[in-house]
């Protein structure tokens, strides 16, 4: 009996190598599932891109489309990675990409948790689309997006009036240019800005705990490039924050984060966050009557009291969560630390400087040969001319 069934499980095998595939261990039940559900999101898509309300309204849940209308698209798009059937239909697990028409040189890429039920007929419509797990969330979960474009910018908010977002297109519009001024133009020179109506607002679009920004007027969004990659980076305001700078002040925070998102292909793991962030306030303080001492008074208060930085900050001393006199101790130092460059290298050497360090992909020896390289000088050099500019500039 045992050899009769061999014989017949060798045949059975052989048989399905005859057949075409779908005779034997083809489609699943779960197969044929996931590729309706992935065909009723490409209807989806194509609804929303080509604002034709009733087709999205005939694939399910209208409120995306509501919300998402005033929003510029170039191109939308889910990809299903899994599906959990459920009592009530289906959990579907999706990556969504899409892109700013006019902004976007990459897609943004975020992960999407979408419910689904079927009707009587069994066709597949979605009920709801969130984000998934520790995802932040995107703009418009947060409530109906208004547009406001700039020459240069497009200010995407939540509930605010469009008098209040345009002012922060005219900000957007003046940062970008002053931003390729100092950098150069090998950037999109657009900014994509997002206003959310609360900092609670903002570090959900974020991802993070409301704590964590507390303060911090804004950030940007966005993966180190390198290699000639644009992401699609985002400005992300912090309304509450902002609203308490004066006008110079938030100014400088919309410049310092165009610089951001200007300099991202060329900031790489290899980027210490004092060249990073001291470039960004360099570029940001260009044009203001600001001094040294205005513009760094946690630094110049140490100094004065006989403390000078025996050496430049560490990543670590730039988390939002750390002490908030150390957190502007060390903004500070990498801003002094590139405003000494411009001033006794000049301006074209610090950004090439600022290049230079992007080329390389790991840290160790990144900013060193950088120094040699572009400024002439090690690192122990340099070091040593920076603390000496502190005690000259913050006296």
């Amino acid at each position: 009996m045992a050899g009769g069934r061999r014989v017949r499980s060798v045949g059975a095998m052989a048989l399905c190598l005859l057949l075409p595939l779908t005779a034997c261990g083809g489609p699943t039940a779960a197969d044929s599932a996931k590729g309706e559900v992935q065909h009723l999101l490409d209807l989806r898509s194509a609804a929303l891109l080509r604002h034709d309300a009733g087709a999205y309204g005939a694939t399910g849940a209208r409120t995306e489309y509501t919300r998402l209308r005033a929003l510029p698209l170039a191109s939308w798009a889910y990809r299903i990675t899994g599906l959990r059937r459920t009592a009530a239909g289906a959990t579907a697990d999706a990556d969504l990409t899409y892109r700013v028409a006019g902004y976007d040189r990459a897609p943004v890429d975020t992960r999407r948790t979408l419910t689904l039920a079927r009707t009587a007929s069994g066709t597949w419509y979605v009920t709801a689309d969130r984000p998934a797990g520790k995802s932040g969330q995107q703009l418009w979960d947060q409530g109906t997006v208004t547009a406001v474009p700039g020459a240069h910018s497009l200010v995407l908010g939540t509930g605010q009036a469009p008098a209040d977002l345009r002012a922060y297109a005219r900000m957007a519009d003046r940062a970008v240019p002053a931003v390729s001024g100092a950098w150069g133009t090998d950037w999109t020179r657009r900014v994509v800005v997002l206003v959310p109506k609360s900092l609670q607002g903002m570090a959900g679009l974020l991802g993070s705990p409301a704590a964590d920004y507390r303060g911090i007027a804004a950030v940007t969004t966005g993966e180190a490039g390198g290699a000639g990659q644009t992401p699609a980076d985002r400005v992300v305001i912090n309304p509450e924050a902002y609203a308490a700078l004066g006008t110079m002040g938030k100014q400088v925070v919309l410049t310092h984060e165009t610089t951001h998102v200007a300099t991202r292909a060329h900031t790489t793991a290899a980027t210490p966050l004092w060249l990073s962030e001291g470039y960004a306030d360099w570029i940001g303080y260009l044009g203001t009557d600001r001094t040294p001492t205005e513009a760094a008074p946690e630094l110049a208060r140490a100094v004065g009291d006989g403390h000078v930085p025996a050496a430049l900050p560490a990543d670590k001393d730039f988390g939002f969560t750390s002490d908030p006199t150390e957190l502007a101790r060390a903004y500070e130092s990498g801003w002094l630390a590139c405003r000494m460059i411009a001033a006794q290298w000049g301006p074209a050497r610090l950004a090439a400087f600022y290049r230079a360090v992007g080329t390389h992909t790991q840290r160790p020896g990144a900013v060193e040969a950088a120094l040699r390289q572009i400024l002439g000088v090690s690192p122990d050099t340099f070091t040593a001319r920076w603390r000496k500019y502190l005690t000259t500039e913050l006296r």
